[in-house]
């Protein structure tokens, strides 16, 4: 398994560490491989509030319940099978549309419960109808371990998602599990910096940092997005485009992520989260709270949209 994942880190395994061969390697392998308008389904009806205020309308489809806010769209499901129907139309249609415009689609994945929603993407039409060659696939984050490991993001996206595709495995850039969780997020970071000068990943013009064109995000229950905790200092990292976790609250404890300025410089994200489990974060981020600490999840944005996908239970407090 770990043979399909031909990155710029992984090339670096049998070589030395140093910031010279890593740049010497990937220009090499950089050689080889070479309307920002919302989507808008047919089964969803978008209806447009004031900006201060949710308010959510049923559809005529009794699919979902959809509203608006600026650049914020929340949509409610009846059920996760709902749930995962319109994530697989809505990756589809931005993927047809950044294959057009760009030649490429650059999408970032997490882990968790997020992978078994995007089940519907290796069935028909998708999976014939997709142009998977383009696609470029990245982690926000990644637990420091072998790829073959039960709590590898990678392993959790190859076994459910990436094996069922015809994705150009030299297109899927993994982290290098064979260094530090310091060095993996600072290997990490120098390939999204080559990738950027070669055009592969888009650049903000806003902030200059990297401009994936799909994040597909979950969320924990307490809030954490990536590996970004409530209430740890990397939540405020500025600087970094990638960086690493040593404690994490959750195990493993090492970690790589990317940082809020990164994610928020997408130009789409979808924040993908089901259970009554998440109900009180969604209420934090979505509702009326009072609460002044805000929750890692209440900090993600997006250049041009940030979609939430949610199960009814997931949105029972709002």
């Amino acid at each position: 398994m770990a043979s399909t994942s031909i990155t710029f880190c992984n090339a670096l395994r049998t070589l030395s560490c140093s910031p010279r061969s890593i740049f010497n390697t990937q220009l090499h392998a950089l050689q080889l491989i070479r309307s920002s308008r919302p989507i808008v389904f047919p089964s969803v009806s978008v209806i447009a509030t004031d900006p201060s205020k949710f308010k959510c309308v049923r559809t005529k489809a009794s699919m979902a319940e959809t509203s608006t806010d600026n650049k914020k769209k929340v949509q409610v499901f009846d059920s996760e099978e709902d749930l995962a129907v319109s994530l697989a139309k809505y990756t589809a249609n931005l993927s047809e549309k950044f294959c057009k415009e760009r030649g490429s689609f650059t999408v970032v994945l997490s882990g968790g419960s997020l992978i078994k929603s995007l089940r519907k993407l290796v069935d028909q039409p998708y999976v014939d109808s997709i142009e998977w060659e383009k696609w470029h696939v990245f982690w926000v984050d990644e637990r420091v371990v072998p790829k073959d490991h039960e709590d590898s993001n990678y392993k959790l996206a190859f076994d459910g998602f990436l094996s069922k595709v015809p994705i150009t495995p030299g297109n899927v850039y993994s982290i290098n599990d064979s260094l530090s969780a310091e060095g993996a997020a600072e290997d990490y970071e120098i390939c999204l910096k080559h990738l950027v000068k070669s055009n592969i990943i888009d650049v903000s013009p806003a902030t200059g940092l990297p401009k994936f064109d799909l994040m597909l995000l979950g969320m924990g229950p307490d809030g954490h997005v990536a590996s970004l905790f409530p209430g740890h200092p990397l939540v405020n990292e500025k600087e970094k485009w990638v960086t690493f976790i040593k404690d994490s609250p959750k195990p493993p404890p090492e970690r790589i992520t990317f940082t809020f300025p990164v994610i928020n410089s997408s130009a789409y994200n979808a924040l993908v989260v089901c259970g009554a489990g998440k109900a009180g974060p969604v209420q934090a981020a979505l509702g009326n709270s009072q609460n002044s600490d805000k929750l890692p999840v209440q900090m993600v944005s997006a250049e041009v949209e940030l979609a939430w996908f949610l199960d009814k239970d997931a949105a029972s407090k709002l």
